[in-house]
């Protein structure tokens, strides 16, 4: 019985289906068994041809929808779907294909070379309303094309028989017409990634079979009732408002009324969102399946009422600021196939809860605040394949929780990333054991030991990242022995050794090589031709030299290549510049690299370059460089001859260089009139050159400049009003030149960022500026070595950078380029501290002091000074300062140096002295101090000659106050007696000497006229005399 109720239906089923078959879709002929061949439409052709006339084909993609062609059967064209029995024309593809790049074997030629094509292909111009004869039209696809910025067209409204719309991101802008309502047919209509926006979406209403909507990036922000508005389609299933603007979002007051039965997927993504109660709606979504909440600003922690959503295989809280621990019922989600937690400020453990997650495919739970171990469980969850637990605080050893994994999981495993996540111990045994691994990253952990031989049993392998850790040993010769390695990352380690041919024997896949900063010696033949083709290599501080290695030149697919302080004295091989047009990146600095630098003004190919030749033995003139090069670092060389044709070369192109760097060489003559085409320079470096002149006007063009240093030249005159006009200085530094004039007051006034200013030996004079006050950030003031007078500005308090001990990281950050393989420091400077010069850059926002020696200032010490509590060096000497030292000088406990000698200061050296804990540096030295020196640790360990020249006693001084009345040093050169002033009777005999000496001898000549002729006369008579006695002598010795 039961078999035949189940027959019954099953022989009605078949019947239907033979009787009401589909309809077939097809590009040339109609079924086999048809005796006639069914062309397309002759009005559709012709609307086709239309269309194709407005639009733009850089690609010629278009190329059979021609007119003329021998088969006129439009069916036969490029993406167009005909019925196979009527021939209408049923479906259009007619997207474009951005290109997927893979980051482990995609180089940056390759990137930017198949983006060019991508671009090269995309359709664009305009939508002809052609399309409206094409009635029987059901599917639309003109995504990722670039339409340039034209409005949807409304006539698309009335292409009434259109299930499938997809015009994402094709460039469209504004208002996303309401006429795209009166596709009563549509099921699936997708407007994302353009720059569209609504004003409402009541005209969804009239999409019933609506079940996939993609509005993502589009402004929704006027569209209050939207939720309302969608909740009125009710087949939809697909649901994806993905940054469309709705933190301003206020849900309606009845939850109730939102019911979307049939949504199974939901993307609200980038919306900036912060209260999870506006999601209410979201919790009662019992058939969802996908849930995506990642970009938004959501808050403590992860909402309970998400346990109600139990079909859920794919969660992403992603990139919001939950801050709970991990909550129990999240574990209970069996259907859970990917769960992303990643980028929160999740705390706690991780429960053994986990291992319930049995259909877990990935999970991520990297850059929280986790901590704990990994627990066994893990390794339970058999359909595991990734796993991301970086930038958390595991504290575990890593042979820990390679055993927790050793489960089924293990099999099954592919990618692993343990980065940052505080690990230690040793690679062990059992890495060998996850034979399906493809990722590995252990990057910057304190993993120690050698890499073990079992690695080698990772025959999946892909990309390997050992990068920061203390990994010692050799380079293993098993790494050569995997075979599909694509990338290696095992530079900042402890290797060392020698690495030969053979390391690398199997590698013939290897794209990716980074093994900096090891003691390894490369040696290879003269003649070796890797198995390889790199795209990217560093390996810096090996030793590749003397010679300079060769095989480079055979690596054509590089894109980034360092070689910094690889020990390489030699020539650059003229095949190795050739190599440079596909570079983005090239470091080879801190070698002895000489010879001289070939123009290369139009070889790169890339939007931001990076070339480091710094510290090397190059000479001759500035090589000339593409416009398109960012980093430009030729500092520490031997370059000579003027700068102009650098500066100048292509006048009509922009320059992007955002970093120059020429400073440490010989170059010389005056700078050109020519910088308004560096209009986008942040670092320039000229200094310790032999630059004349005055500093052209057009320097004020740079108004994106951060960084300016001119020191150690012999630029003269006054400092250009033009360069007020760079409002982003943060560091000035133009010490050790010829300027002259005061000091410019608009430094001051428009300057406000700075924090340098080193204006130190150049022919300043004048009072300082009070406008210098307004630099509140300032942390390094040098004035010293001028001709500055007058007194030492009150308002000097103002520099509240100074009056705190706190040390931001602004705006000293590092140099950073789109290429992950640089990071330079931006600034470094030589500063006189504790009487020494020495050179900061990465601790540089640690140092504040202010130099103001070697002047005619005077008049007393402000008190305001004492205010800078975060001051760590104050150098007042060789001035004309008179008055006390502050009492209040105790209050700069962050002072290590302080710099008062040979001033006029008088009385007695504050008692407050004695609590500078850091002072390691004081010279009081000739001044008129008296009394007795404080007691303190700091005060009695410092050489005595730094208290010389006053009429102090105690320690250090060997007079220790006994004798009352304060005892003269003996160094002291004044003399002081108690009946007058004492004669010193051999300056007087020395100067009546040299009068009556002078008036004997030279007396008679100015009086006698006659004796005077005569007295020249035997002057030159000797000197003829001489002059023949010195070219005789001469000619003997030739």
């Amino acid at each position: 019985m039961m078999r035949i109720t189940i027959a019954v239906p099953l022989t009605l089923l078949l019947c239907l289906l033979t009787i009401h078959r589909p309809p077939n879709f097809c590009t040339a002929h109609s079924d086999s068994d048809s005796d006639s061949e069914v062309r397309c439409i002759e009005s559709e052709r012709h609307a086709l041809l239309n269309f194709k006339q407005h639009l733009t084909d850089p690609s010629n993609r278009l190329a059979s929808w021609a007119a003329s062609a021998s088969d006129v059967d439009c069916c036969h064209w490029v993406g167009v779907v005909c019925h196979n029995r009527t021939g209408h024309v049923l479906q259009l593809h007619l997207r474009s294909f951005p290109f997927m790049d893979d980051e482990l074997t995609t180089s940056e030629a390759q990137w930017e070379a198949q983006d060019e094509a991508y671009g090269r292909s995309r359709f664009g111009g305009k939508i002809n309303p052609s399309l409206l004869d094409l009635k029987h039209l059901i599917y639309l696809d003109l995504s990722y094309n670039d339409f340039g910025g034209i409005p949807i067209p409304k006539f698309l409204g009335s292409m009434g028989s259109l299930r499938y719309l997809n015009l994402s991101g094709a460039g469209f802008v504004g208002l996303i017409p309401h006429q795209l309502g009166n596709l009563s047919n549509l099921h699936y209509l997708d407007l994302g990634y353009n720059s569209l926006y609504v004003k409402n979406l009541q005209w969804l209403s009239g999409l019933p079979l609506l079940q996939h909507l993609d509005l993502s990036s589009a402004n929704l922000s006027q569209a209050s009732d939207w939720l309302q508005d969608i909740n009125k389609l009710p087949s939809l299933s697909e649901l994806r408002l993905s940054q469309c603007y709705l933190s301003s979002f206020i849900p309606p007051p009845i939850p109730s009324s939102i019911n979307f039965s049939s949504l199974t997927t939901l993307d609200l993504s980038l919306n900036g969102f912060e209260n999870t109660s506006i999601l209410f709606w979201v919790f009662g979504l019992h058939n969802l399946v996908s849930l995506d909440l990642s970009y938004n600003w959501f808050l403590g922690p992860i909402p309970v009422h998400l346990q109600n959503l139990t079909s859920l295989r794919h969660l992403d809280l992603s990139y919001n600021a939950f801050n709970s621990s991990i909550p129990n019922w999240l574990y209970s989600f069996s259907h859970l196939e990917f769960l992303n937690l990643g980028y929160n400020n999740l705390q706690g453990t991780i429960s053994s809860a986990i291992g319930n997650l049995t259909s877990a495919i990935s999970i991520d739970l990297s850059s929280n605040e986790l901590e704990g171990e990994v627990p066994r469980s893990l390794g339970n969850l058999c359909n595991l394949r990734e796993i991301r637990l970086s930038s958390n605080k595991w504290s575990q050893e890593i042979s820990e929780i390679f055993e927790s994994l050793l489960g089924c999981a293990s099999n099954g495993l592919e990618i692993l990333y343990l980065s940052y996540a505080q690990l230690s111990g040793q690679l062990t045994a059992e890495l060998g054991q996850f034979k399906n691994l493809v990722i590995l990253s252990l990057r910057e952990n304190s993993i120690s030991g050698p890499i073990p031989w079992s690695i080698g049993n990772l025959s999946s392998l892909r990309s390997l990242d050992l990068e920061s850790n203390r990994i010692n040993g050799t380079f293993t010769q098993i790494l050569g022995q995997l075979s599909k390695l694509e990338s290696l990352y095992i530079g900042l380690n402890m290797l060392e050794g020698v690495v030969l041919e053979v390391h690398f024997a199997n590698s013939m896949r290897l794209k990716t090589l980074v093994a900096s900063h090891n003691r390894l010696t490369l040696e290879v033949s003269d003649n070796w031709t890797p198995p390889f083709q790199l795209n990217h290599l560093d390996l810096g501080s090996w030793n590749l030299g003397p010679k300079f290695p060769l095989w480079l030149c055979s690596q054509r697919q590089l894109s980034t290549l360092g070689i910094s302080n690889t020990k390489i004295l030699d020539v650059v091989p003229p095949s190795f510049w050739n190599l440079t047009s596909q570079l983005a990146y090239l470091n080879i600095s801190h070698n002895q690299i000489y010879g001289e630098i070939p123009h290369i003004p139009m070889m790169f190919s890339y939007s931001e370059i990076v070339i480091d030749m710094s510290s090397n033995r190059f000479k001759g003139l500035l090589p000339c460089i593409s416009s398109n090069v960012s980093f430009l670092d030729l500092s520490n060389n031997s370059l000579s001859g003027s700068i102009s044709h650098f500066l100048c070369y292509k006048m009509n192109e922009p320059k992007y260089v955002r970093f120059l760097n020429l400073g440490k060489n010989l170059l010389s003559g005056k700078l050109s009139n020519c910088w308004m085409m560096w209009k986008n320079l942040y670092a320039l470096n000229l200094g310790k050159n032999n630059f004349t002149g005055s500093i052209p006007t057009s320097i004020g063009y740079l108004v994106r400049l951060s960084y300016l240093h001119l020191d150690n030249n012999r630029f003269s005159r006054k400092l250009p009003s033009s360069l007020k006009n760079c409002k982003q200085l943060v560091t000035i530094d133009v010490a050790k030149n010829d300027f002259v004039g005061s000091i410019p007051s608009w430094i001051g006034h428009r300057l406000s960022r700075l924090v340098i200013l080193h204006l130190h030996s150049n022919n300043f004079h004048g009072h300082i500026p009070e406008e210098l006050c307004s630099l509140t950030s300032l942390q390094i003031l040098d004035l010293s070595h001028n001709k500055l007078f007058g007194s030492i500005p009150k308002c000097v308090h103002n520099f509240s950078a100074m009056a705190t001990s706190n040390s931001p990281d602004y705006p000293f950050h590092s140099f950073q380029m789109s290429t992950k393989y640089f990071s330079a420091p931006i600034e470094s400077q030589l500063v006189a501290i504790k009487g020494k010069y020495l050179e900061y850059s990465t601790t540089l926002r640690l140092v504040k002091i202010i130099d103001l020696s070697n002047n005619n200032l005077s008049g007393e010490i402000p008190k305001e000074v004492m205010h800078l509590k975060g001051l760590q060096s104050l150098d007042l000497s060789f001035n004309i300062l008179t008055g006390r030292i502050p009492e209040n000088i105790g209050d700069m406990g962050s002072v290590e140096s302080i710099d008062f000698s040979s001033n006029q200061l008088s009385g007695q050296i504050p008692q407050s002295m004695s609590s500078l804990t850091f002072l390691s540096r004081l010279n009081l030295s000739n001044n008129n101090l008296i009394g007795k020196i404080p007691s303190s640790t700091q005060l009695q360990s410092l050489d005595a000659s730094n208290f010389f020249g006053n009429k102090l006693c105690g320690p250090p001084l060997a007079d220790n106050c006994t004798i009352k009345g304060v005892q003269p040093n003996i160094e002291n050169k004044e003399r002081k007696v108690s009946s007058g002033l004492v004669v010193d009777w051999f300056y007087v005999f020395m100067a009546l000497g040299f009068v009556v000496g002078f008036w004997v001898v030279l007396g008679p000549l100015l009086l006698n006229r006659q004796w005077r002729v005569l007295y020249f006369q035997f002057l030159d008579h000797q000197g003829y005399k001489l002059r023949g006695v010195v070219t005789q002598t001469w000619q003997c010795c030739k």
